[in-house]
């Protein structure tokens, strides 16, 4: 094998685990992330040179394009198997002490902004290209579609979890990793868990589909 082609296969391999970890964060489920992943790279390869070529950042569009399938199996009739969000994830896919650490760091920035309204703070730790992706379970008016750059992530946040009348926003566990739970009068109405690139928060999952929230009611 060519030094290009080891290194192109190196980012092939580095890719599918991100997106891996991503379906990982939304479904908790091994299942649901590996049919993710797959589909995404049927996509990819459905491309044609030209296509692809014009990609100037792959790993978003990928991450974009894992989020949108993420979005179309929660919608489905009929669900990819095992899609449910755990508490706690197995371990096995949990991300070493160092990796945890810094995801709780970002993700308490989040939160923070996401507590205090605060636009700017909000802006200030998304990334250029994060993506946000809600799930209603067709019970709870949701966005259809997923929101993709700063400014619109940022919108789609403050719509679904800040200034929501008699609610409360709290830093708890989801799926293993630092996220936020969404109260009104002890009844959880939102679940949000983060992806994290350096100290940018890359990807937002919110769960509003009340079947999914039952065991985070206190």
């Amino acid at each position: 094998m060519t030094e290009a082609g080891a290194e192109s296969l190196a980012e092939m391999l580095d890719e599918r685990k991100y997106l891996l970890d991503i379906a990982l964060w939304m479904f908790g489920s091994e299942l649901a992330a590996d049919h993710v992943v797959q589909e995404t790279y049927r996509r990819w390869y459905t491309l044609d040179d030209e296509e692809r070529a014009g990609i100037a950042t792959p790993r978003a569009w990928l991450t974009r394009t894992a989020g949108s399938i993420c979005l179309e199996f929660l919608t489905a009739p009929f669900h990819v198997p095992e899609v449910e969000v755990p508490e706690p994830a197995p371990p096995s896919v949990r991300a070493s002490g160092d990796m945890l650490a810094r995801h709780d760091r970002v993700a308490r920035r989040f939160a923070a902004a996401c507590r205090t309204g605060d636009a700017a703070a909000l802006r200030a730790v998304l990334a250029a290209d994060a993506i946000v992706v809600s799930d209603g379970g067709g019970k709870v008016r949701a966005p259809v579609q997923p929101a993709y750059g700063t400014d619109a992530v940022a919108r789609m946040v403050t719509a679904l979890l800040i200034g929501q009348p008699g609610t409360t926003l709290s830093v708890g566990s989801v799926n293993g990793r630092t996220g936020l739970v969404l109260r009104r009068a002890d009844r959880a109405v939102a679940v949000a868990s983060v992806s994290v690139a350096e100290a940018e928060v890359t990807a937002v999952w919110i769960v509003l589909n009340p079947d999914k929230l039952q065991r985070w009611h206190r």
